[in-house]
């Protein structure tokens, strides 16, 4: 299959997997579970997203190390795929006071959902140049934002207004749309993307020696001096990664008690972020191209701030809208340049492992702090000052980041 093929049979994943992210963990399931099934306690939700982003963190690197031993991203990708899908489908199931289901399914889910990403991203060095990455990485965010607006029109026109007595069965509805457009969307790349070839013969006792590669370079990375900028820009990924994971996971619960939005204001709103964030994606990662992803996250890293300023203060739903086409703009750009560097500064035939710290211990560990500091502030005063608390993690990534030395291409 020629580049361009690889490519798009590659970005199809993130067009598929954001119907998941947008539906269940940013505006149907999250505000449905805390303020329905929950009965307004807005801590569970965040304690389900942390435990959820630390089981993937642990399990993330071993496996990472698996894959790159055995040549087997795609069967394990497919498994969590399937995990994901499956969960979120008996989502529909769940119901007002089914606080112990409802938890335990959204955990293995999200698993699902995060591991998986792990394998997805690991694809990227085998698909095209170093000097397209920022460029390819783009694409891929672009197509998955595209997937979360095409999900959302598709609940928006199906959603009845919320006095209806079908309300809820359409909101649980909602869930097993978001299962089958993940599942039907991700299929070309299982079915048409080749893994990339081995050279050497694949070893027994898998398992064993992922453990023990992943950590011997968690040790390399962090105690030993071969790969500084690596350190530093993990640990910036950790601190502003949390803050973007926990507003996509309060986004529309913020909405909701603070600015009083229905739900159909609330999914107009976060079809204009994903329409923004589809230019975003495509603008940034051309930027990142000519400057270079560290000084293309630095940028984005800026509008979060703003972003964040702006949530504190609006009043009014228009305002909210300005705020959002901000975000739109730097959580697609700053995801997809994020990869971009870390596809930079990653060792050949090391992919799936180094992206295992990088979309599993520091991806989703990062996301444990925050949405439970956020659930516990907010419940404590209210959502205004619980985003202010978040834009400390954007602010100490954008100093950490200044770091890191980007590679030459």
């Amino acid at each position: 299959m020629k580049e361009k093929g690889r490519v798009f049979v590659w970005s199809l994943f993130d067009f598929a997997n954001t119907s998941f992210s947008v539906i269940i963990v940013t505006v149907i399931y999250s505000k449905y579970f805390s303020n329905h099934v929950a009965g307004g306690q807005k801590w569970i939700w965040g304690l389900a997203v942390s435990l959820s982003m630390i089981m993937a963190a642990l399990l993330s690197p071993p496996l990472g190390a698996v894959a790159d031993i055995s040549r087997n991203r795609k069967r394990f990708l497919l498994f969590f795929t399937l995990l994901s899908v499956v969960c979120t489908t008996l989502m529909f199931f769940i119901q007002e006071g089914d606080i112990l289901a409802g938890f335990i399914l959204f955990v293995f889910a999200n698993i699902g959902f995060e591991s998986g990403l792990v394998f997805y991203d690991a694809f990227l060095p085998n698909l095209t140049a170093k000097k397209n990455y920022g460029r390819v990485s783009g694409y891929g965010f672009a197509m998955g934002y595209l997937g979360a607006l095409a999900v959302l029109l598709i609940v928006m026109i199906l959603l009845p207004e919320s006095t209806s007595p079908d309300y809820y069965f359409y909101i649980r509805f909602s869930f097993i749309i978001a299962a089958a457009f993940f599942l039907f969307f991700s299929a070309p790349l299982f079915i048409f993307l080749k893994e990339p070839q081995i050279k050497e013969p694949v070893k027994k006792e898998l398992l064993r020696i992922g453990i023990k590669k992943s950590f011997n370079s968690f040790r390399a990375i962090f105690f030993q001096k071969d790969y500084p900028s690596m350190k530093m820009f993990l640990t910036s990924f950790f601190l502003y990664n949390d803050a973007i994971i926990t507003i996509i996971a309060f986004a529309s619960i913020f909405a909701a008690n603070i600015l009083k939005m229905t739900d159909q204001q609330i999914i107009i709103f976060f079809v204009i972020v994903q329409s923004t964030a589809v230019l975003g994606s495509f603008i940034f990662g051309i930027i990142s191209d000519h400057i270079g992803p560290k000084k293309t996250i630095t940028i984005t890293l800026i509008i979060w701030i703003a972003v964040i300023i702006g949530a504190f203060f609006v009043s009014t739903i228009s305002e909210f809208y300005i705020v959002g086409l901000l975000a739109g703009m730097s959580i697609g750009s700053s995801q997809s340049c994020s990869r971009s560097l870390m596809a930079l500064i990653t060792p050949k035939d090391r992919e799936a492992e180094f992206f295992g710290f990088y979309d599993g211990l520091f991806g989703k560990s990062s996301a444990v702090v925050g949405p439970f500091i956020y659930g516990i502030i907010s419940d404590l005063s209210n959502e205004r000052f619980a985003a202010l608390a978040i834009g400390l993690f954007f602010i100490a990534g954008l100093i950490i980041l200044q770091k890191v030395k980007e590679p030459s291409v």
